[in-house]
Formats: C-alpha cells, sequence, structure tokens
C-alpha cells in the first residue's frame, strides 16, 4: 500500500484497531466516508468507499445460549447463518446480541464494530471469502472510518478461524 495510506491516518485520526495494526507492523489504509445516521449497511459504506459489497465486511457480535460471545465477520452481501455460525463455534444456539449490549461488549458503536482491539477478546469467525480478495475493508473503529488491509493480516490480526458462515440464497452458496 502507498504512503497515501499514512497522510490519511493524520487527517482522519488514529483508532484503537489502527494503532494495533501498526502495533503489529500491518500495513493498511484507512478510509473515511460521510456517515447517514439512517443507514449503516455495508453495502452502502461500500459504495462510499468504492469497493464491492462483497470485499467489504461486516462484524456482527452475536450470543451463544451459554451466554459465550462471538464476532461473525462476514461480506457485506450476505446475511449471517447463526446455525452455520453456532456449529463452527461449537454451541448449541447462538444469535445476535442485543444491539444495547454491543458497546459494553466491544466498546464500539453500530456500524463502528470491529474485532481489533475490541473491549473483549472474543472467539472471531470469518466468512472463507475473505481469502479470495487482495485487499478487504472492515470497520476502523467508528462510523465512518473503514480500515483496508490484506486478509491474511487481518486474519493473523484477529486470529479469526474460517468458516462458511453465508446463509445460502436461492441455491447460491
Amino acid at each position: 500500500m502507498s504512503h497515501a495510506g499514512k497522510v490519511n491516518h493524520e487527517r482522519a485520526g488514529k483508532t484503537n484497531a489502527a494503532r494495533l495494526l501498526d502495533a503489529l507492523g500491518i500495513q493498511y489504509e484507512l478510509r473515511a466516508f460521510e456517515v447517514d445516521p439512517e443507514h449503516v449497511s455495508a453495502s452502502e459504506v461500500a459504495e462510499k468507499i468504492g469497493l464491492p459489497p462483497e470485499q467489504v465486511f461486516k462484524t456482527l457480535v452475536t450470543r451463544a445460549s451459554d451466554g459465550e460471545h462471538f464476532f461473525a465477520v462476514v461480506p457485506g452481501d450476505v446475511e449471517l447463518d447463526l446455525k452455520k455460525l453456532a456449529a463452527v463455534a461449537g454451541a448449541r444456539k447462538v444469535e445476535l446480541a442485543a444491539l444495547k449490549d454491543v458497546e459494553p461488549l466491544t466498546g464500539y458503536v453500530r456500524g463502528g464494530v470491529t474485532v481489533l482491539a475490541a473491549k473483549k477478546a472474543f472467539p472471531a469467525f470469518a466468512g472463507e471469502t475473505i481469502e479470495l480478495f487482495d485487499v478487504i475493508s472492515v470497520s476502523a473503529g467508528q462510523r465512518g472510518l473503514q480500515l483496508l488491509l490484506a486478509p491474511g493480516d487481518y486474519l493473523r490480526a484477529t486470529k479469526a478461524s474460517l468458516a462458511d458462515l453465508s446463509k445460502s440464497a436461492g441455491g447460491h452458496a
């Protein structure tokens, strides 16, 4: 990645997620975008930062029936399959965490959640398509700011396990 990314760091301001990547010696680019308070979908973020939605990964906080929490990181154009996540996480049942619990659990607000430098290091599972790209985008830890980095670096920084987490849509995988 170019030095242009370094210039963006200063302008956008560093987040804890960016500081963690710095500490790990991982190259990244910060890309800021205008936030519409009504919309925080990964597809809209993708459009604003100029990437296809399948390259912009959203981070969801989930809760297992035994109370354990997990991060699920899936492409912006798919829906998380909670049954598949439960199977790979070894949980009986998994549901999305209540919105009111997301910030206390992670330190991040909805639309700005990332596994990187989260308040609690819950196990993370990433959709297996993450490896198909040279560059992916994830939240930098605040709304309106995305991190662009290599998938391998993201997986190393988050210690995420790869899994098929996507719901099948109309017969497509």
